[in-house]
């Protein structure tokens, strides 16, 4: 039984914080950056309130959630799949989970070979 191969994934936690943000904020997006502190995190933000760049790539969709990354961190994780989690503790300064006692983080799996063939190409990128 084939599946489709997902860049992004998200567990049933994070659902159900994406379910809680989108019902009080409307729309809501990801942003995954490299850098440290709050960079290193998956920032959520309203949807019209976060300007996507040029450099960012479109990963997939979490929970009705788009969810872009920095295209030189993309290619970093290009074998890899995120996958959207909640743990106890505050989210990033700007980000939409802070001062829930819950955050975002981001956890990965790298893919099998069969699953890059399946992406259709090795370098990973959409």
């Amino acid at each position: 039984m084939s599946h489709e191969v997902e860049r992004v994934a998200a567990t049933p936690a994070a659902l159900a914080l994406i379910a809680e943000l989108t019902a009080e904020y409307g729309p809501v997006l990801f942003h995954q950056s490299g850098g440290c502190c709050d960079g290193s995190s998956p920032m959520c933000y309203p949807r019209g309130e976060f300007r996507i760049g040029e450099g960012d790539i479109l990963l997939g969709e979490v929970g009705g959630a788009p969810v872009y990354i920095g295209r030189a961190q993309g290619e970093a994780w290009a074998h890899t799949q995120l996958i959207l989690d909640v743990v106890p503790g505050r989210g990033g300064m700007f980000s939409l989970d802070n001062g829930r006692e819950r955050r975002f983080l981001t956890r990965g799996r790298v893919f099998s070979e069969n699953e890059l063939r399946q992406l259709g190409d090795a370098s990973g990128m959409p």
